[in-house]
């Protein structure tokens, strides 16, 4: 109360705080702070795509899209399982056919051994 001033018709009036640097630009700061760490993750993960060597299986860069036209999904039929309909023994049955194959696809491959990811394994054609 000892801040307080008097005026002259009997109300009291509070001083105005001087607002510190940190109080003046607080959304400055934080928004180029925000912008600072997205550009640092943004590195981060850029220099684990190149290092992990996953740049390398992507297609979709402009260098490989003569070699993306030339991939093509004639050996491997994959049969899809509808997401609708009745829900019966026929469908169930129908359902565990499609995934006894696939996993029999996917225990087939040894990932701890040789290349996991070559043709052979992913099963794409130019396979050896």
């Amino acid at each position: 109360m000892g801040d307080e001033l008097k005026s002259l018709d009997g109300e009291t009036e509070q001083p105005e705080l001087e607002l510190s640097v940190w109080a003046r630009h607080r959304y400055f700061v934080l928004i180029f702070s925000t912008i600072f760490v997205a550009l640092v993750l943004v590195g981060i993960s850029m220099w684990m795509y190149y290092a992990s060597g996953a740049v390398q299986l992507d297609l979709s860069r402009p260098g490989y899209s003569s070699v993306a036209k030339q991939v093509t999904d004639d050996e491997n039929t994959f049969t899809v399982y509808s997401s609708t309909g009745p829900v019966n023994s026929q469908s169930i049955n129908q359902f565990q056919q499609l995934y006894s194959q696939q996993a029999k696809n996917a225990e087939g491959v040894d990932a701890f051994g040789g290349d996991p990811l070559s043709n052979g394994a992913l099963g794409l054609p130019g396979s050896n």
